[in-house]
């Protein structure tokens, strides 16, 4: 997956369906183990509701994996709309769980549907979403001198400093969209940056855009 959209942090929020109160907890994963852990704390702190109902899409290896559970809820009245929401929206590396503390009148299946769909679809607009890329994490050596031309290049062409390290040379960790590679190397080359080292550290999904709560 080139390209995908997340949260920035935990987000939790609540709606009421005929006296029925549905939680919605939505966290950022970074993998299975990390999702699995959210649902468990999730179900400690609501111990004591009848339904825990939940749905993730994580990337692990360059794959995406997927899972949804009812949590005891009619088959498919929960977890799998809950999951289709996520799909719709391609959202990634998150977990919602939906808490339902019961308010002793039947909702049917779809009033079940409707009300964790909106329960969902409620706490991801809550939600700070940010846009992932394939990217890339590299090592920059260079001059003293020649630090703040590389820094104003940086902004110029959405390159992303995230250390500086002041040595005997300047060591920096910079980030940067993959398909911007060849553009940086033929750069370097031929722009007046002086790089004395340049080394991938590791391939990461990074930032690209940010969106604020309205």
């Amino acid at each position: 997956m080139k390209q995908f959209i997340t949260i920035l942090k935990d987000e939790t929020t609540d709606i009421v369906e005929k006296k029925s109160k549905f939680i919605a907890s939505i966290g950022y994963v970074e993998n299975v183990e990390t999702a699995e852990a959210k649902i468990r704390e999730i179900k400690k702190k609501y111990y004591d509701a009848k339904h825990n109902c939940i749905a993730y899409r994580v990337i692990e290896n360059g794959r995406v994996i997927e899972k949804a559970s009812d949590d005891g809820e009619p088959s498919g009245t929960a977890g799998g709309p809950m999951l289709n929401i996520l799909q719709k929206n391609n959202l990634c590396n998150l977990v919602v769980i939906v808490t339902r503390y019961f308010g002793g009148i039947l909702l049917g299946t779809g009033g079940l549907v409707r009300a964790y769909s909106d329960a969902t679809q409620k706490v991801i607009e809550k939600s700070i979403k940010v846009s992932k890329v394939e990217g890339l994490e590299i090592k920059i050596k260079l001059d003293y001198p020649n630090l703040e031309i590389f820094k104003y290049y940086c902004k110029n062409n959405e390159i992303n400093i995230t250390k500086i390290d002041y040595y005997e040379d300047i060591i920096l960790k910079i980030e940067m969209e993959k398909n911007r590679k060849n553009t940086f190397l033929k750069d370097i080359k031929t722009k007046t940056l002086n790089i004395k080292e340049f080394q991938v550290i590791e391939e990461k999904y990074i930032n690209k855009t940010v969106e604020k709560n309205k």
